[in-house]
């Protein structure tokens, strides 16, 4: 059974339509990269996923529990933060996890545990004891994942969840949704790349409302990103890298090159075939290498091609 369910999903804001069709399905226990451009729809999707906003059209199942038809049921097995997550600044994080606690009908017993486990988890056991008005953005999203755990949600829905942090706050909030992988469902919706790229183990891009794509992290490198090696030689070897890139330029399985001094960037059809005679045609071109790379596909370039397709259409 999928942990997140979208078939058709609809919402329109007057004569906005905020989600145009979106179809979606999220596997148990993995972490969901939900991508996009600003405006794209995420938190909106978001929104009716976790039961605060209402689909024009269209149905959605959160663990196997319809979201659009019984909304309380599913709210006591997901958590949630937001991009702001909102606290009583004369808390302290105790006070305020144990409140939570209550919320969800915890015993006493069982709040004193959560608390303890939870602060140590997001690292504010030293400051449990200080008011919660007094902590910086990074610190405020940590509480806030923790009271997003309390309860032990089947699936956790975290909307631009390292939005605005600086990097130290960004590595911090990245290492504790890396710690969850396995224990509960991670939907983490961002339009910061590097950060899927790190932790999500599967990628679904949105842009205008609409699933653009949906594939694991690697596979979806693999099939959308440009193949492309760099080559760099020594000093005075300018005339033969020149002469080699007229050499590749006749080549039916080289795309493009580009030199820019003692660089060469290549852009292949036929990937296999780059990786045997790439190397070959250099040295019998009389260069002399000092770096070959064949270049990790980027999660940019994959984005910026498929939202690129996606506003063109």
């Amino acid at each position: 059974m999928a942990a997140i369910r979208v078939d058709g999903l609809q919402k329109l804001y007057g004569p906005v339509r905020a989600l145009d069709g979106l179809d979606l399905t999220v596997e148990p226990g993995t972490v969901f990269g939900f991508l996009g451009p600003n405006g794209a729809g995420k938190t909106t999707t978001i929104r009716i996923l976790t039961g605060l906003a209402h689909a024009t059209e269209g149905r959605a199942w959160v663990t196997g529990t319809e979201i659009t038809a019984d909304g309380h049921e599913v709210a006591r097995r997901i958590g949630y933060l937001p991009e702001e997550p909102a606290f009583y600044p004369w808390m302290t994080p105790r006070e305020f996890l144990d409140h939570v606690g209550r919320v969800f009908g915890l015993s006493t017993n069982e709040r004193a545990a959560r608390v303890k486990e939870l602060l140590e988890l997001v690292g504010l056991t030293e400051v449990g004891k200080r008011r919660i008005g007094g902590f910086s953005r990074g610190m405020r999203q940590r509480l806030g994942l923790a009271q997003a755990l309390v309860h032990r949600p089947e699936v956790l829905f975290l909307d631009e969840a390292v939005s605005g942090l600086d990097p130290a706050g960004r590595k911090e909030v990245l290492e504790l949704i890396e710690h969850l992988r396995g224990q509960c469902t991670v939907f983490m919706s961002t339009h910061i790349l590097a950060d899927v790229e790190r932790v999500c183990d599967t990628i679904g891009i949105i842009s205008r409302g609409r699933l653009v794509t949906q594939a694991p992290r690697e596979a979806l490198l693999a099939q959308y990103a440009i193949p492309a090696f760099e080559v760099e030689t020594e000093s005075g070897f300018e005339a033969q890298l020149n002469g080699w890139a007229e050499v590749l330029r006749q080549k039916s399985w080289v795309q493009s090159i580009s030199i820019s001094g003692l660089k060469g960037r290549i852009i292949v059809h036929e990937i296999e075939t780059a990786k045997r005679e790439l190397l070959p045609s250099a040295v019998q071109a009389g260069l002399v290498l000092t770096r070959y790379e064949m270049l990790r596909p980027s999660l940019e370039e994959v984005f910026l091609r498929l939202v690129g397709e996606g506003r063109k259409t």
